[in-house]
C-alpha cells in the first residue's frame, strides 16, 4: 500500500537545536550587561528618571519644561537619569547638567541607532531593554513621564504594576501634561476601574501636573516620606 504524501515535507531534526549553542552565551551578555550597569551606578546616590519622546523638538514645550523640571530636580540634590538620546531625554540631561547635576544616561542598541546626546555625564549602553530597565527601576526615587510613546507607556505600566502588586516599594510617579495624559485616565476610571479591572485606589498611584515646580515638589516629598 502506497504512503500517503503530507502536503508539506516534515523539517528533519537538528542534531543539535540551535538554543543549546546560543542561549547560554546570551545569558553571559546579560549577566555582564547587569554588572556592568550596577557597577556604573553603584555610586551615584539619589536619583530621578524622567522619561518621554525622543521626537520632541527644542521649540516645544514640554522640552523646555522637562529642562526645567530636570535643573530643578538637581538644584535639591537628585541626579537626573534618562534613556540617554534625543528630545525630551536631551532636555533632562541639559537641564541638570545646567544646574550642576549628575546627568545619566541609560542607551539602548537600536535598528536605527539612537546616539548619545551631548548632555549625559554618565553613559551606559545597553542591548537588552529589561536590563535597561532595571537600572531605572532600581536607582530611581520617582519617574517623571512626559508625552511619548510606547516606551514612555512601557516605562509607566512596568512602574505602576510592580508598586500595586509589592514587588517594589511605592515611590512618586508623576505625569507631566493634564492635556495630554488626562483622556488614559478617564479611560482607566471608566474602564478599568469601573469594571473591577483595577481599584479606585490604584489611580492614587499616578499625580498629573502641568507645573515643573509641583513635579519637583511631589518627587521630593515622595522622597523624604521612604527615606523616614
Amino acid at each position: 500500500m502506497e504512503r500517503p504524501k503530507l502536503p508539506h515535507p516534515v523539517p528533519r531534526i537538528p542534531e543539535r537545536a540551535e538554543f543549546t549553542r546560543g542561549d547560554p552565551w546570551r545569558v553571559l551578555r546579560i549577566m555582564g550587561e547587569y554588572v556592568h550597569g550596577f557597577d556604573a551606578l553603584a555610586e551615584v546616590g539619589t536619583a530621578v528618571a524622567v522619561f518621554g519622546s525622543a521626537r520632541t523638538r527644542e521649540n516645544d514645550p514640554m522640552y523646555q519644561a522637562a529642562r526645567d523640571l530636570a535643573a530643578r530636580l538637581a538644584k535639591v540634590g537628585f541626579a537626573v537619569i534618562t534613556g540617554g538620546g534625543p528630545g525630551i531625554m536631551e532636555a533632562a540631561n541639559r537641564g541638570a547638567r545646567e544646574a550642576g547635576g549628575l546627568s545619566i544616561g541609560c542607551n539602548i542598541e537600536l535598528p536605527h541607532e539612537q546616539s548619545t546626546n551631548p548632555y549625559v555625564d554618565v553613559s551606559i549602553n545597553f542591548r537588552y531593554f529589561f536590563c535597561r530597565k532595571t537600572m531605572f527601576m532600581k536607582y530611581s526615587e520617582g519617574f517623571a513621564l512626559f508625552p511619548g510613546g510606547f516606551g514612555t507607556l512601557d516605562e509607566l505600566f512596568e512602574a505602576l504594576t510592580l508598586i500595586q502588586t509589592g514587588k517594589i516599594q511605592r515611590f512618586p510617579v508623576v505625569l507631566f501634561g493634564v492635556d495630554y495624559w488626562g483622556g488614559l485616565i478617564d479611560w482607566m476610571r471608566h474602564r478599568l476601574v469601573e469594571e473591577a479591572k483595577i481599584n479606585l485606589a490604584d489611580l492614587e498611584l499616578m499625580t498629573i501636573t502641568d507645573s515643573p515646580q509641583a513635579a519637583c515638589e511631589l518627587i521630593l516629598e515622595g522622597y523624604q516620606r521612604r527615606a523616614k
